[in-house]
């Protein structure tokens, strides 16, 4: 992989910060956890939580919690710390991105890197010791996927990448259930598929939005390399295969009223969202007049909206 030139702040110098050494330690201390994404974090967290709720069949231990939360911070910090370090070629190149920690030179990849690797070890540790094994080996195996398959191999080589490599995101379900129960079952696993299916057109939508962007730094993501109303129609099937796959976990976690009907009014505004986008994208708008952002930031309340009704709707039994 080609990487940047490093000036001298591979020594661990910053650009831009004044000369009082406090503000020149709070750039460095925000450089490092900005490196973590904790936009990303969060996402993962609003699907960890409810999958605690759902097995518990109630509120879960909230000490118990704390240690999932605290675990999973360090495991998808550390991932999203290495998917920098290797990405940072790419960031560099794209205006959405080339403002991070790396492409500015805030932190040297070295350091970036021993960091990264230090919230893996933690995390492993943490969640062996305080939660169970079974969710350690979980975490580590998602973190494997996503730097390893994803970023390391399928990112920079297929239109398939988010499709595939997105399965490192729908751990946090596995990791939650079995933090409470120490086993899995069939209704984390449709928690699983609900987070995989709902990822291509998630992500899509983004890409459909800065797609000169990915074009400029080589990434070959599927709005690149397949014109709008192909994507569109993709994002369509996916959507639908979402909607239907959160309908099943009503049977299968045999939960009561509530979690069906948010499912469905939610999963109804999704596919509208994915028609009107596919309507746009027909209609021959650019990139920035098909308002792809639409269905992105809809898909995210989309599905904080249906985990935080699995979670919920225990306590209404």
């Amino acid at each position: 992989m080609a990487s940047p030139q490093v000036p001298s702040s591979e020594m661990g110098g910053t650009h831009g910060s004044t000369g009082d050494p406090r503000s020149r330690v709070w750039d460095v201390v925000r450089a490092y956890v900005a490196l973590t994404k904790p936009r990303i974090i969060e996402l993962l967290l609003v699907t960890t939580v409810p999958a605690m709720f759902l097995a518990a069949g109630g509120v879960p231990n909230l000490l118990l919690v704390l240690a999932t939360l605290v675990g999973g911070i360090f495991a998808a910090g550390s991932a999203n710390v290495f998917n920098c370090v290797l990405d940072r070629d790419i960031d560099e190149r794209m205006r959405r991105t080339r403002r991070r920690p790396l492409p500015r030179h805030t932190v040297s990849w070295r350091k970036a890197a021993v960091f990264g690797a230090v919230l893996g070890v933690l995390s492993l540790l943490w969640f062996g010791f305080l939660v169970n094994w079974l969710s350690a080996l979980l975490a580590l195996a998602a973190n494997a996927f996503y730097v390893l398959i994803y970023t390391m191999i399928l990112k920079r080589h297929t239109s398939q990448n988010i499709v595939w490599g997105g399965i490192a995101g729908c751990f946090p379900p596995l990791i939650g259930w079995t933090s409470v129960t120490a086993s899995l079952a069939w209704a984390p696993l449709v928690l699983f598929a609900i987070v995989f299916f709902w990822t291509p057109p998630h992500t899509w939508a983004l890409a459909m939005r800065y797609r000169e962007d990915y074009a400029a730094a080589e990434v070959p993501m599927l709005p690149v390399v397949k014109p709008p109303v192909a994507v569109a129609w993709r994002i369509l099937i996916y959507s639908v295969l979402t909607v239907a796959t959160s309908m099943l976990l009503w049977p299968v976690a045999h939960t009561g009223w509530l979690y069906p009907i948010v499912a469905g009014v939610c999963g109804v505004a999704l596919l509208v969202e994915s028609v009107q986008l596919l309507r746009r994208a027909k209609a021959g708008l650019s990139d920035a007049l098909m308002k792809p952002m639409r269905l992105f930031h809809w898909s995210n309340s989309y599905l904080a909206l249906i985990f935080v009704a699995a979670a919920v709707d225990p306590l209404l039994r």
